[in-house]
């Protein structure tokens, strides 16, 4: 991937209002591959103490977003499937990494995965729709 595609990409997460919310920062993208980070805190507890589902899907979802939509067109989200193995340490800095693992004219395939350190804290299969329209903040960028 170009630099100036990447810059692209490190620029839209950095603006993005739902990743600043979460305060998630993309660390690395490629062509069908991206990871992002975001510091578990206790704002993020669910009733339990415990870090809220939503807050690590937001996260999955983010690097999902990236990954799917690195190939120059628009991808949507079909469906993800998550499964959450256990619970982060407070204060960790969570990793979300997602891969492709097929892609088709239409549509495409992903597994993400989230760890604190080495414990893997979730893992997701997701697929998203191939759109034929262009990423707009791409446009003279590639």
């Amino acid at each position: 991937m170009e630099d100036r595609k990447r810059g692209a990409y490190f620029d839209q997460v950095g603006k993005e209002p739902f990743a600043r919310l979460l305060d998630i920062h993309l660390r690395d993208v490629s062509e069908g591959y991206a990871l992002c980070e975001m510091l578990y805190t206790e704002s993020m507890d669910n009733i339990y103490g415990n870090a809220h589902g939503g807050a690590i899907f937001g996260l999955i979802d983010e690097a999902f977003e990236i990954s799917s939509n690195s190939h120059d067109r628009v991808a949507v989200a079909l469906n993800m499937n998550i499964t959450y193995m256990k619970p982060p340490r407070k204060g960790s800095l969570l990793l979300a990494e997602s891969k492709e693992t097929h892609k088709t004219n239409r549509t495409a395939s992903y597994y993400i995965t989230v760890k604190d350190g080495d414990d893997t804290i979730a893992v997701c299969q997701a697929l998203v729709y191939r759109k034929s329209d262009p990423i707009p903040f791409l446009e003279g960028k590639t």
